[in-house]
């Protein structure tokens, strides 16, 4: 049996958008398949679905190989680790008490094989987004929480996927580009993280653009992209983080 050594990172799938949901999440369970093998950790950086609220008695309809496929990988021992973003905030409990999913509501750092990581999904980690920051607080209070789970989810949910179609076309623009060290919410985070410890690698989401850079000596600031046009991630084999793009076999 091959010994499982390696650490993968994938965030935004955006499951449950459009277009080719199906097809993206058949292919997101391909890629749980294949990286079995050999992981020991996974780490999904948030916005793994479009939309996700943890009702006390509804799971949210679909997505149900995507969940059982966790749940099987837990249960070999891959250790899987959930960075809650701005899509997902309302995940809660359930993948930790269903699944034996640990999830965090902020970037959080670990240590392995000697090698230092700082990782997250990355919203609101700057003071650029006043409207962001101020709706994430908003959704995140209980009374918010107890008001939409007061809604009958199928009222809930659409009203959810309605907010969310309108979020990702005005943000669009914004993913194509890089616009600078100084600008970049994310990377102004992990150069002032950096001065404080000195991680290796600082791995992220949320911007929905492939980065690879160095900050200062020694620190490789990582995005891992999305999957609704594109479909990278990436593993550290124990000597180094490489990010790589993957072709759907389309296999069931």
């Amino acid at each position: 049996m091959q010994q499982r050594t390696k650490i993968y990172f994938i965030s935004d799938v955006h499951l449950g958008i459009p277009p080719n949901e199906k097809e993206r999440e058949q292919c997101f369970v391909n890629w749980l398949d294949e990286v079995k093998a050999d992981a020991q950790k996974i780490f999904l950086l948030g916005d793994i679905f479009d939309f996700w609220f943890s009702y006390k008695h509804v799971v949210p309809r679909g997505y149900v190989r995507v969940l059982g496929k966790l749940a099987e990988l837990t249960d070999m021992g891959i250790e899987i680790h959930y960075a809650i973003g701005n899509h997902d905030m309302w995940i809660f409990d359930y993948f930790e008490k269903e699944i034996g999913i640990k999830t965090y509501s902020k970037p959080w750092d670990f240590t392995y094989n000697g090698k230092m990581f700082l990782v997250g999904h990355g919203d609101g980690l700057g003071k650029s987004d006043k409207k962001y920051n101020f709706l994430k607080i908003l959704f995140s209070s209980k009374i918010c929480q107890k008001l939409f789970a007061s809604l009958h989810p199928y009222i809930g949910i659409s009203l959810a996927n309605f907010c969310s179609k309108k979020s990702r076309f005005s943000h669009s623009d914004f993913d194509a580009k890089y616009f600078g060290d100084d600008k970049e919410d994310i990377t102004i985070y992990c150069n002032n993280a950096i001065k404080d410890k000195p991680y290796d690698y600082c791995l992220f989401g949320h911007r929905h653009l492939v980065l690879d850079k160095k900050l200062g000596e020694k620190t490789r600031y990582i995005n891992l992209g999305e999957w609704v046009t594109q479909k990278h991630y990436a593993v550290y084999d124990g000597n180094d983080i490489t990010i790589k793009e993957y072709t759907c076999t389309n296999k069931k």
